[in-house]
């Protein structure tokens, strides 16, 4: 039986294993042949979409591995606004509405409000939170 999955990462790019565990979690679900809609990134997990987040070469960047997934996927990924612009994870539109500077949300990453991750968990089989 498919089921359709969605993801709530709360944990950083990097400093804990949580986001890679829900990278490689993904990847396993994928291969069983389930489905996997949306990738919602919260608290601390909304710096998996910092587009200047950068390892070092011999470390795996997570962040151009989540941009992989979605692309071969079609998988969403959100990050939460409020979270991120605490976090100073910002996409072009907040940029323009807070008058800043510069924006770096990461590309294929979109920033949504709680009711998208409301929305997946009641269209989705099953919401794991890593």
């Amino acid at each position: 039986m498919t089921l359709n999955y969605v993801l709530v990462v709360n944990g950083p790019v990097y400093g804990t294993q949580a986001a890679r565990s829900a990278y490689q979690f993904a990847l396993a679900l994928l291969a069983q042949g389930h489905q996997l809609s949306r990738i919602f990134f919260y608290q601390e997990g909304v710096q998996n979409g910092s587009a200047l987040t950068v390892p070092a070469s011999d470390e795996f960047d997570l962040v151009a591995a989540w941009q992989q997934l979605s692309i071969t996927h079609s998988i969403e990924l959100q990050t939460c606004v409020a979270a991120a612009l605490r976090r100073g994870v910002v996409g072009k539109q907040e940029a323009a509405q807070n008058m800043l500077s510069a924006d770096n949300l990461a590309t294929g990453f979109e920033q949504a409000g709680l009711g998208g991750l409301a929305e997946s968990m009641l269209t989705a089989d099953r919401v794991i939170q890593f």
